[in-house]
């Protein structure tokens, strides 16, 4: 089994900053893309950014230049930090992974539980 655990939203003012971790763990052979989607109330999930197990990185629009993906693949861990939060970026943030398990020919998306982040005005 593969799991996705999240830490680190919160309540913030805007302007202010968050640091979101994502950990892999379990029965893992190798992770392709690390990466975090959001969605707030009433709209669909929508990719914030993502990196590949070579480090390339994309970011969607709204978030270039105050959000910073990265990757330890010791831990396998990925980070979000979020600077200048600005209301909209109020949502549940989700850590998204594709991973190859041991004794699997493929890949799977797996998905953590959600976080909330909310940034006051």
């Amino acid at each position: 089994q593969v799991q996705l655990v999240e830490s680190g939203g919160g309540l913030v003012q805007a302007g202010g900053s968050l640091r979101l971790s994502c950990a892999a763990s379990g029965s893992i052979n190798s992770i392709n893309a690390m990466g975090w989607y959001r969605q707030a109330p009433g709209k669909q999930r929508d990719l914030v950014a993502i990196i590949s197990n070579d480090g390339s990185t994309t970011y969607v629009d709204s978030v270039k230049g105050r959000f910073t993906i990265s990757r330890d693949n010791a831990k396998n861990t990925v980070y979000l930090q979020m600077n200048s939060l600005r209301p909209e970026d109020t949502a549940v943030y989700y850590c998204y992974a594709r991973i190859k398990p041991w004794g699997h020919v493929r890949s799977y998306d797996y998905w953590g539980q959600g976080t909330q982040v909310t940034v006051s005005s």
